[in-house]
């Protein structure tokens, strides 16, 4: 297998990456590796660096849109159990990066440690809300987070914390090849409370977005307190569509992925929807969705 023999245990080659995705569009990755341990990912970063090839970490999804010509290099996908532990001492929720966020959510609630009930029903993993630092209900991952591991792009394991860590709307200091796992420090509660909450918090967010199997993403990032959603709606751009491409009719900063659509479809009606805004509203919109 060229760059990783030995490694033909946790590397496939043109691997299907659609499937991964809530958008179910898109071509294959060149290699694609589930690791089963740090040790293993560490091999796999330093082979792509001797062999120059770019690495990208896969999450979970929601948040991404594959080329129709696929990816190069390797996608890594922290699917195993030693990148999805959640562990508590004290107030303190350790996480994994592969770990669900609503699973580190439940396990903290359970307890009876709050603060992360608001996020309640992001899809995603620990990497990738942190990454992107998904803001809900005024609340967001990283104002919780005191320490971050990440692995460098020689294979190096470091830590960052506390004051070094940075965090915005939508946007964080994490620019590490990847995110490893990462410590919330928390504060007490009622677990009987918290779960009425976090519920509260979960059904509003269902509420407010497609159901996967619409194949949906959410694509742009609201501007200066005003949803982008009403930004597309003034605009008159509610329903436009792509071929088979469109945006939803009822949840406006959502594109949905209809039955015969392709990533071309999807990145055209982006680049229709920004123009049109700016054009109808001197409004520039920033996509939050990666495209690869």
């Amino acid at each position: 297998m060229g760059p990783f023999n030995g490694l033909e245990h946790i590397v496939r080659e043109n691997e299907p990456l659609a499937p991964y995705t809530w958008l179910r569009l898109g071509g294959p990755a060149q290699y694609f590796a589930e690791p089963t341990s740090v040790e293993e990912l560490a091999e796999l970063v330093r082979r792509c660096a001797e062999n120059d090839l770019v690495v990208r970490v896969l999450g979970g999804g929601s948040n991404l849109l594959i080329r129709e010509g696929g990816v190069n290099g390797l996608v890594v996908y922290l699917s195993a159990p030693d990148f999805s532990q959640i562990s508590i001492e004290g107030n303190q929720v350790a996480a994994g990066a592969g770990a669900k966020l609503g699973h580190v959510i439940s396990t903290a609630v359970r307890e009876g440690l709050a603060g992360l009930e608001p996020l309640a029903g992001i899809p995603g993993t620990v990497g990738g809300v942190l990454l992107s630092n998904v803001d809900t209900n005024g609340s967001n991952l990283g104002q919780w987070t005191t320490k971050v591991t990440m692995m460098t792009r020689s294979a190096e394991i470091v830590d960052q914390q506390d004051e070094q860590l940075r965090f915005s709307y939508r946007k964080s200091s994490l620019d590490e090849l990847v995110i490893l796992a990462a410590d919330f420090t928390l504060e007490a509660g009622d677990a009987a409370s918290l779960t009425k909450r976090m519920q509260k918090f979960w059904i509003v967010k269902q509420a407010s977005q497609p159901p996967a199997n619409e194949n949906p993403a959410c694509i742009f990032k609201d501007v200066g307190g005003i949803s982008a959603a009403s930004l597309i709606e003034q605009a008159g751009f509610k329903g436009a569509a792509v071929r088979n491409a469109s945006v939803s009719e009822r949840y406006g900063c959502f594109v949905i992925a209809n039955p015969g659509s392709t990533s071309d479809d999807v990145i055209e009606l982006i680049d229709t929807l920004r123009k049109g805004v700016e054009d109808q509203l001197s409004v520039e919109l920033e996509t939050q969705i990666q495209i690869w």
